[in-house]
């Protein structure tokens, strides 16, 4: 009886989203509606970087596209997406299985 490992596994995108602070959130405008940035969806790259998109609600309220905007270059977004990945890290490496 042959013992076959088992294939390899490629995981193809690791992502998680994260709210972002009151204190640092911000507006944004596409197509002449103005949003507010609420949320970050954080991507690990294939080369260990990290990337980010900002998603929100638009302002003047009602339903929105789910329209993604460019995180501006500000140290303390950099700073919550790193956190956001290290704690990510944690949970992930505590894991306790699948039922």
């Amino acid at each position: 009886m042959t013992t076959e490992s088992p294939p390899d596994v490629n995981v193809t995108a690791l992502a998680i989203n994260v709210e972002i602070p009151e204190p640092l959130r911000w507006t944004d405008s596409r197509r002449d509606v103005e949003y507010v940035l609420t949320t970050l969806n954080v991507r690990l790259l294939p080369d260990g970087r990290l990337a980010a998109k900002a998603y929100g609600r638009p302002v003047a309220g009602g339903p929105g596209a789910y329209t993604s905007f460019r995180v501006p270059g500000r140290p303390e977004l950099a700073d919550l997406i790193k956190r956001a990945a290290d704690r990510a890290a944690q949970l992930w490496a505590a894991h306790r299985g699948f039922d």
